[in-house]
């Protein structure tokens, strides 16, 4: 005998409601409600109904719809999170929302927390509508349709992943006043008249039947403020996701804007603005047309290089500056680049314990970095680390050669190969010429021994320990070092000299 019971199809959060109420009156667990079938269009169907043998005339069926007693009262935040859920497109969403409240009425509280596997997926569901709906408002691009063709003003063409236009809809009235105005979506379409909010099926089929006269002076407009010497492909593919651009009047023209970009436009700036302009050509290279500027006297005001735009602040070097050693590393990372200190994250932890084996106390030394600005990638909501390339070496180079001269070291220590590059001026250096092999460079001595972030990277234990022993018999070098005459060394001019 089939004990399923079947509130009928669902189509919005107050149907379901009313249909939980009836059903949790009647006592019927989960597993035998059936809440619809995919039929005639409808988007949302239940779990098939529970089947079981017939039991002396029926008397589970009798059991299970027998009235129990009346439903507890759920909190208004589980409420709102239920209202939220029913907004999340999956074919199971009527059942599953049913099986939390099911579960909460039987004293599982726990459902609600993120901890639970019910519990877990809600949040889920309530975050992802919640981000459909911020997307929705910030993506969502009214066209304006010409007087004569009457009401509405304004429509919009919006793609959404999930049931948010209703919610939409009434952010847009608040925001737009009595001007009318369409939203369109494959599913469904509202319209607002300036007083009241319509609900509708769907009136459109892309948004290639939208046509808006202003389109092409706004287009104008974005391709002025485009400026090729700051775009960023990347960070505009991960700002915004590629779902929208298809729907963005500004989407048909980026790609070409930024391919110029990429093909010179963002070296030669807006040049072809500059020749149009009356007055004599005069013959002369982009590079020695640039004005002589002053050189930055603060590490907070370097440009030098596109470092600064991506980086939280310039993070200069810290310790003694009558050290008679000097360490340079490569850039900060991401914890560095948030407390502006150097060595603070993994990798200064790492070479605190590489002092600490080599018996040497961190703040009597003096530690840097060759590059001042942090370099990253994104990767989700993530920061990075990138290496820095040769052009970021050599414009930092001016801050380094200003650390050189007021701490005047003894000792040079060049963890990694980017310090190295730096230090000796030199684009291509192997790291592994010059590890455990001193050498004089500008009256001091340079020792070079591995970074601590590679040491973290090795992922095999035995390269890993050597690794570190490289480190700590490089810093007890440099500290023999120190009890050497400063005489000229015969190899200078061959391996570290300039």
């Amino acid at each position: 005998m089939n004990t399923a019971a079947t509130p009928g199809a669902v189509h919005d959060f107050a149907e379901w409601r009313e249909a939980a109420r009836a059903l949790l009156k009647a006592g019927v667990p989960p597993e035998a409600a059936n809440w619809g079938t995919l039929d005639g269009g409808d988007l949302f169907w239940g779990a098939p109904a529970a089947t079981a043998p017939a039991d002396n005339g029926g008397s589970r069926l009798q059991e299970a719809q027998s009235p129990g007693p009346p439903a507890a009262r759920v909190p208004r935040s589980l409420l709102e999170m239920l209202r939220r859920a029913a907004c999340f497109r999956a074919p199971d969403r009527w059942a599953f929302l049913y099986r939390v409240l099911w579960r909460w009425t039987r004293g599982e509280h726990d459902v609600q927390s993120p901890a639970d596997p019910d519990g877990s997926r809600l949040h889920g569901m309530v975050k992802a509508v919640r981000r459909e709906e911020h997307d929705m408002h910030a993506y969502i691009r009214f066209r304006e349709r010409p007087p004569e063709a009457g009401d509405p003003r304004f429509v919009a063409w919006f793609e959404p992943r999930h049931d948010v236009l209703p919610q939409v809809a009434e952010h847009f009235v608040a925001r737009m006043g009595k001007i009318s105005w369409m939203i369109a979506t494959p599913e469904a379409s509202v319209l607002w008249d300036g007083h009241t909010l319509h609900n509708t099926g769907p009136l459109m089929s892309s948004a290639a039947d939208l046509d808006d006269a202003g389109e092409a002076l706004w287009l104008t407009y974005y391709r002025s403020i485009f400026n090729p010497a700051r775009v960023n492909a990347q960070l505009m593919q991960s700002h915004i996701p590629s779902r929208f651009w298809k729907n963005l009047p500004e989407g048909a023209i980026v790609p070409s804007l930024v391919s110029q970009a990429e093909l010179g436009a963002r070296k030669i700036g807006q040049v072809e603005a500059v020749g149009r302009k009356g007055g004599a050509t005069i013959p002369i290279s982009a590079e020695a047309a640039q004005p002589d500027r002053e050189q930055p006297s603060k590490l907070d005001e370097c440009r030098r290089c596109e470092l600064w735009q991506y980086a939280t602040q310039a993070v200069g070097g810290e310790g003694s500056k009558r050290s008679p050693i000097m360490i340079v590393g490569e850039q900060p990372g991401d914890q560095e680049d948030l407390a502006g200190k150097p060595f603070v994250g993994p990798a200064g932890k790492l070479l605190d314990q590489v002092f600490a084996q080599a018996e040497l106390d961190r703040k009597a030394i003096y530690l840097t970095n060759a590059v001042k600005h942090f370099k990253w990638e994104p990767r989700g909501k993530r920061r990075l680390h990138k290496t820095p390339v040769q052009r970021e070496i050599e414009a930092c180079h001016y801050w380094l050669e200003k650390e050189l001269a007021a701490v005047r070291p003894k000792v040079i220590v060049a963890m990694g190969a980017t310090a190295l590059k730096s230090v000796m001026r030199k684009g291509t250096v192997a790291l592994k010429d010059f590890l455990g092999k001193p050498v004089r460079i500008d009256g001091a001595w340079l020792v070079t021994i591995y970074h601590p972030s590679y040491v973290l990277r090795v992922p095999d234990e035995a390269a890993k320990h050597e690794a570190f022993s490289v480190m700590v018999k490089g810093l007890r070098l440099a500290h023999e070092l120190l009890a050497r005459p400063d005489m000229p060394d015969p190899d200078e001019d061959a391996q570290g000299g300039r």
